[in-house]
């Protein structure tokens, strides 16, 4: 599973890298932030882990209208500092401007990650598989056409599809830009 992870950041690392950027291009958007890692009291209820996690995410070009807002694809990675659990995660993201600076997101997709699958310790989730659901929430403040600043929170559990299903929310800061 680490493989699969270093993998995935490799990847992604490769696509912001390779892709063009810009009207014409495969990107979209960047984005790169801080996030505090399993939070307590939010939608998975307790913490087990700690760190920081340093986030990037590639939002690609391709879009589909939806509700006044746009649908595109997203892939991002979070890697833990302390060395609990990390992830990779592809979603389908939904954006709509709520006036001229501020801006709404979520999205749903699927993440793989290195944590626990299973309790083994009492200071690590068990997350019950390696593959989970992911629910990212996002609400920005756009600084100019290329520029934006955000308060980020995703969740990742695998919706007691198996079990144990313990959950890990992040919550935390995210900068990006848009070309």
């Amino acid at each position: 599973m680490r493989r699969l992870l270093a993998i995935a950041c490799v990847g992604a690392t490769a696509l912001l890298l390779a892709a063009p950027a810009g009207a014409d291009g495969a990107l979209h958007e960047v984005k790169a932030g801080l996030l505090a890692h399993d939070v307590d009291g939010l939608w998975s209820g307790t913490s087990r882990e700690s760190g920081i996690d340093g986030n990037l995410e590639v939002i690609l070009a391709p879009s589909l209208p939806l509700a006044g807002g746009a649908v595109r694809p997203a892939l991002g990675v979070s890697l833990n500092s302390a060395g609990d659990a990390s992830k990779a995660y592809a979603d389908a993201r939904w954006e709509i401007d709520l006036g001229e600076a501020l801006w709404f997101a979520t999205g749903i997709g699927a993440a793989i990650h290195n944590g626990e699958r299973r309790p083994v310790r009492n200071d690590r989730k068990a997350l019950g598989s390696q593959v989970l659901f992911h629910f990212p929430i996002e609400l920005g403040l756009r600084l100019d056409a290329h520029n934006s600043v955000s308060l980020f929170f995703d969740h990742i559990s695998n919706a007691w599809l198996a079990s144990p299903n313990e959950g890990m929310d992040t919550l935390g800061v995210r900068y990006g830009y848009r070309f």
